[in-house]
């Protein structure tokens, strides 16, 4: 039976956050060092046994044709890389039981010395099948995609910051009378080239200014973009969100995306230990 990724997990504590192993058994595992080109397949059985232990390409068919003397009852792994929405949606497509693993917490259990492709999907399928492989939460292909938009737009928000940062510390670093206001409404941003005496700080400025409207532009039509998607995604619970004081509807999408389903978390705790609220251990002491 493939497993769902709302199914109860077995629960660890880890210096305040909480760890998800999985546990189900099944009559083979199979672990998987995922890369961009090529992919480490080790696969055992119930008994420990490797039952294969090869590397193979980044091809869907290809890893389809590796594993079918074992889909009677397989359960697949890998780390949480960037290359694991692929596998993860084809294992769903195809009725497998896909586990994905924490990056940060597989690298306490099984960091060493000897590592190679071979060795580590090896370690994976050992872990997968000792029931140790702590789990990461496997996004739902329906709305990751904007998630991944709503993030790339966090990046961009950033860049232009940084763009009027540099116009706000030139005014400083040339002592001007006058200080810029808040640039991030396009009304303050008027006569700023001109303040300046030289011309090459005036094109400097200059540059700013052209690629701060150039992401005002491009931000606003994402944004647009974004909220349109929302409106057909969740339009309850995104109308309910910008409810919050202070939650507009910029922030009400990035909860939105992020959560994505608030029933994937069993307590408040677990809730506020994902949101990064709660302090491990280590960061509690002096």
């Amino acid at each position: 039976m493939v497993k769902s990724v709302y199914d109860e997990p077995n629960l660890t504590h880890t210096g305040g956050s909480l760890m998800n192993f999985y546990t189900d058994q099944h009559k083979f595992y199979c672990g998987i060092d995922l890369h961009a080109r090529k992919m480490y397949l080790c696969i055992l059985d119930q008994n420990g046994e490797v039952r294969l232990h090869r590397n193979i390409d980044t091809d869907r068919q290809a890893f389809l044709k590796a594993i079918e003397p074992y889909r009677e009852d397989v359960v697949v792994a890998v780390e949480c890389m960037f290359t694991w929405y692929w596998i993860a949606d084809l294992c769903q497509k195809e009725g497998i039981s896909f586990v994905l693993g924490h990056a940060l917490y597989m690298k306490a259990i099984h960091g060493g010395k000897a590592k190679n492709d071979k060795i580590d999907s090896h370690k994976i399928a050992v872990l997968l099948r000792g029931g140790m492989i702590p789990q990461s939460y496997v996004y739902p292909e329906k709305m990751r995609a904007t998630r991944d938009l709503i993030r790339r737009r966090n990046h961009l928000v950033r860049k232009r910051a940084e763009l009027i940062a540099h116009i706000q510390n030139t005014n400083s670093q040339y002592n001007l009378e006058d200080t810029f206001g808040c640039l991030t409404y396009e009304s303050h941003r008027t006569g700023i080239v001109e303040k300046f005496d030289d011309p090459v700080v005036q094109k400097s400025m200059s540059v700013d200014l052209t690629m701060v409207r150039h992401y005002d532009l491009m931000l606003g039509d994402l944004e647009r973009t974004i909220i349109r998607i929302a409106r057909h995604h969740d339009p309850v619970s995104y109308a309910l969100l910008q409810t919050i004081p202070g939650v507009g509807k910029i922030l009400g999408l990035v909860i939105l995306y992020e959560i994505e389903n608030i029933k994937r978390f069993s307590t408040v705790q677990d809730f506020a230990s994902y949101s990064r609220i709660i302090l491990t251990v280590s960061q509690m002491l002096p």
